[in-house]
């Protein structure tokens, strides 16, 4: 099947497709908020981090449920399937890749799905706070 949408109308709409998402801002704003200090999107790591703590060898990601295939909501568009599956394979083989690369390197990573803030968010903040303390005891 075809893609519904012109050439130039598919473009406009994935260029429209932000960085940085609001679920990144929301955990970012409430990180900050309880005085944990980080970065966004540091193109010096590998896989540019949604958030990182350098000093703490952290990095966390927060994968969408569409983007990263989650295996309880993701699905695939009925339109252009080969294209994405090839697309939505290759992002989840690139999240392997990313994923062992940091625990090779003895970095804390943390995956958080997109289902997972906004069903407890408070629960999902405190996982990243526990995983910031256990980081910096394990440093000292």
């Amino acid at each position: 099947m075809t893609d519904n949408l012109t050439v130039e109308q598919r473009r406009k709409n994935m260029q429209a497709i932000k960085s940085k998402s609001k679920l990144e801002d929301r955990v970012a704003k409430a990180l900050w908020n309880r005085g944990i200090r980080y970065r966004r999107n540091d193109k010096s790591l590998a896989g540019k981090p949604d958030i990182s703590i350098k000093k703490y060898k952290i990095v966390i990601f927060i994968d969408s449920c569409f983007w990263h295939c989650c295996p309880i909501h993701g699905n695939l568009p009925k339109s252009n399937i080969e294209y994405w599956e090839k697309k939505l394979n290759r992002n989840k083989e690139r999240d392997e890749e990313i994923s062992s690369f940091y625990i090779k390197n003895n970095w804390y990573i943390l995956r958080i799905w997109e289902h997972e803030i906004k069903q407890n968010f408070d629960l999902t903040i405190e996982k990243v706070i526990s995983t910031v303390n256990r980081a910096k005891i394990n440093r000292i």
